[in-house]
């Protein structure tokens, strides 16, 4: 089987899992790059994408909306990782990217660190508006994404990508 695995990465979080995944899918053909890759051997797509305001990013849409009669695997990475349901929203918009010729096998997410610029974004709105409860908690969660994508998020995009392809043989 050919498998293809691209991505688009700004940070590095999303071509760590993207490597992971590559790593699990090493008794195959591997076909390994970015959105300018040709796929069109593959059996097989993982595409994957950063977070960019709760959509997957131009390059990986535009990707998308081209492909057909292709079985794709969607992983991404995202700087708010704090609920399966955040992850799920993000699925069903990158899912409407996709046309119905093709068929999705799942999808997995896990979070990224962001880069600081982002923090000291959200220090500069805490200071003038010391009251917003919701600009702590994004701080707070800047702070636990730093260590992502951790040990356990590889192990898992490889356990994703291992799922996969038993549902394409």
């Amino acid at each position: 089987m050919k498998i293809a695995i691209i991505y688009d990465s700004i940070t590095g979080n999303t071509k760590k899992i993207a490597e992971a995944i590559k790593e699990a899918c090493n008794e195959h053909e591997i076909i390994f790059g970015d959105m300018d890759t040709d796929i069109n051997e593959a059996d097989l797509v993982f595409i994957g994408s950063w977070t960019d305001k709760g959509n997957c990013s131009q390059k990986v849409k535009e990707k998308l909306e081209k492909m057909n009669h292709k079985k794709i695997a969607i992983f991404g990475t995202a700087g708010f990782g704090g609920s399966e349901e955040y992850f799920e929203n993000l699925y069903q918009r990158i899912k409407q990217c996709i046309p119905q010729t093709n068929e999705i096998l799942g999808h997995f997410y896990c979070q990224g660190k962001m880069p600081l610029t982002v923090k000291d974004r959200y220090i500069k709105m805490i200071t003038e508006h010391p009251e917003d409860k919701k600009l702590q908690v994004s701080l707070e969660n800047f702070e636990k994404a730093l260590t992502h994508p951790d040990t356990k998020d590889v192990e898992d995009a490889k356990e994703f990508a291992r799922r996969m392809i038993k549902r394409c043989v």
